[in-house]
């Protein structure tokens, strides 16, 4: 299966507008916004976890990163309310779960596959001012990517031009990006070398933004 897996094209998704598929696993659904692959893929989804719906235990042979939109995701190494930022990479193993149900953005297949560094981080806890109506803090920063949690207070701006892509989730409020509006749930990915800039509206903006990583993607290796 491929889903927008042409990465030299722009993709903007409202990922609320999307239905819901199941997955494998009874209670556990999923909004689909990029893949390479069938059940074993390079993947980026929106997922959603029933009260009291569990996954399988399972390897993440090609590494884990998350955060939850809401709700409380849960594993045997504890729990994860909504604002969390986790990265479970290459041969971390867990029983993910949700007692009272979370939805979480989620993306598989993706590190660096020398990488185990195995972490979470509240996204929303010591904020910096970078000036200009922006605060923000990196979550992750390695040799192939970035990835940062970003605050616009109203008519703030982020412009910048990463030269490996960038690709961005709307946490909460709204902003635009070119002739679009970002609501809360959008999704965007800009190609290679190609300028972002995103102005908050009136209520400001949150988001998740990763940059540098687009020439890495590709098909998983099993």
């Amino acid at each position: 299966m491929e889903l927008n897996a042409d990465f030299a094209q722009r993709v903007l998704v409202n990922t609320t507008d999307l239905p819901w598929q199941a997955s494998p696993m009874p209670g556990v659904d999923r909004r689909m916004l990029d893949r390479i692959g069938d059940e074993v893929a390079r993947a980026t989804s929106i997922v959603r976890y029933a009260p009291g719906s569990t996954f399988s235990a399972h390897t993440h042979t090609g590494g884990e990163e998350f955060i939850v939109l809401d709700g409380v995701f849960q594993d045997e190494h504890g729990d994860y309310p909504a604002g969390t930022y986790v990265r479970n990479p290459p041969t971390t193993s867990h029983t993910p779960g949700a007692a009272e149900g979370c939805t979480i953005f989620v993306k598989l297949w993706q590190f660096d596959p020398d990488d185990r560094t195995q972490f979470r981080k509240d996204m929303t806890a010591g904020l910096a001012s970078l000036g200009a109506g922006i605060t923000g803090q990196t979550l992750h920063q390695d040799d192939r990517e970035t990835v940062r949690f970003i605050s616009l207070a109203p008519g703030a701006s982020l412009a910048e031009t990463p030269t490996g892509g960038t690709e961005l989730l709307m946490i909460s409020g709204s902003a635009t990006e070119g002739a679009d509006t970002l609501s809360t749930g959008a999704w965007l990915r800009l190609p290679q070398n190609i300028p972002l800039k995103i102005t908050a509206n009136k209520a400001g903006a949150t988001f998740w933004i990763k940059t540098g990583h687009l020439p890495f993607a590709k098909a998983p290796t099993v």
